[in-house]
C-alpha cells in the first residue's frame, strides 16, 4: 500500500487537533514529526523506512540528511537539516537528536506528509539564533572527506546517470532493489557522500517525474 493520499488528508486532520501554532509564520501551525511518523506508520505499516546520515559532526556544528526508502529499496524523498551545539536549551545536550528529527520532518514535507508547513518548528524557532552562533563563533567551514571511487563505482554513475531519463518506473525501481546496486551505492556513501547524495537525488526527481507521467 504506497498510496500516500489518505496519509495526508489524515495528517491535514491532525494539524487542527494537534498542530503547534508557529509565531513566525503568521501563526500558522505545523504538525510535529512524532505525529506524522505515527500517521505513516499507522497507514503504510513497514512499506517505507526512514535513514539518517551524519554529514558533518565538528563540534560546532551537526548536519543530518535523512531518507524516506521503499521497502523493496529506493528513495522517495529526502530533508537536511543543520544544527548549533550549545545554542538553545535544547541543543546544549541534544543537538544532534534536534537535528535528526528536523531532517526527518523535512524529509516526511518532501514527500507530501508536512502537515501544514515545510520546515520544522524548531527549524523556525532556530533561524536566529544558528546565524548568530555561525557568526560569532568564525568557524570555518567543514569540508566532507572523500576517497577516491574505484573505477567500477565511477563507471556506475557515470553511465546510470547518463541514461537515467530512458528508464521506465519499473526499470528504476529494479535498478534500485537490485542487490549489486546496493552493495555499490554503499561503498559510494561511505567514499563519497557528496556523490551518493547526488546520484540518489537525481533517482528520486527521476522517480518522480515518471510516477507523474504514469498516473497522467
Amino acid at each position: 500500500m504506497t498510496d500516500l493520499n489518505k496519509t495526508m488528508d489524515a495528517i491535514n486532520e491532525l494539524n487542527k487537533t494537534h498542530g503547534v501554532k508557529l509565531s513566525q509564520k503568521g501563526g500558522k501551525m505545523y504538525t510535529q514529526v512524532v505525529h506524522r511518523m505515527e500517521a505513516l506508520r499507522r497507514h503504510h505499516g513497514t512499506d517505507f523506512g526512514v535513514e539518517t546520515k551524519i554529514l558533518v559532526d565538528d563540534g560546532q556544528r551537526v548536519v543530518v540528511q535523512a531518507y524516506i526508502t521503499f521497502a523493496q529499496g529506493g528513495v522517495l524523498g529526502s530533508g537536511m537539516a543543520e544544527e548549533i551545539r550549545g545554542q538553545g536549551h535544547v541543543n546544549t545536550t541534544s543537538a544532534l537528536e534536534n537535528a535528526e528529527t528536523s531532517a526527518v520532518g523535512r524529509a516526511l514535507a518532501s514527500i507530501g506528509l508536512a502537515g501544514g508547513e515545510y520546515a520544522s518548528a524548531n527549524e523556525m524557532d532556530a533561524v536566529s539564533r544558528k546565524s548568530d552562533a555561525i557568526e560569532s563563533n568564525k568557524a570555518e567551514p567543514v569540508a566532507v572527506k572523500k576517497k577516491p571511487l574505484t573505477k567500477q563505482e565511477a563507471e556506475f554513475l557515470a553511465h546510470n546517470e547518463a541514461t537515467l531519463d530512458q528508464y521506465t518506473l519499473d526499470d528504476l525501481d529494479k535498478l534500485m532493489a537490485n542487490n549489486h546496486t546496493k552493495a555499490i551505492m554503499k561503498s559510494i556513501k561511505e567514499k563519497d557522500i557528496e556523490a551518493y547524495n547526488e546520484f540518489r537525488t537525481l533517482c528520486v526527481e527521476t522517480r518522480n517525474k515518471l510516477k507523474e507521467q504514469a498516473n497522467g
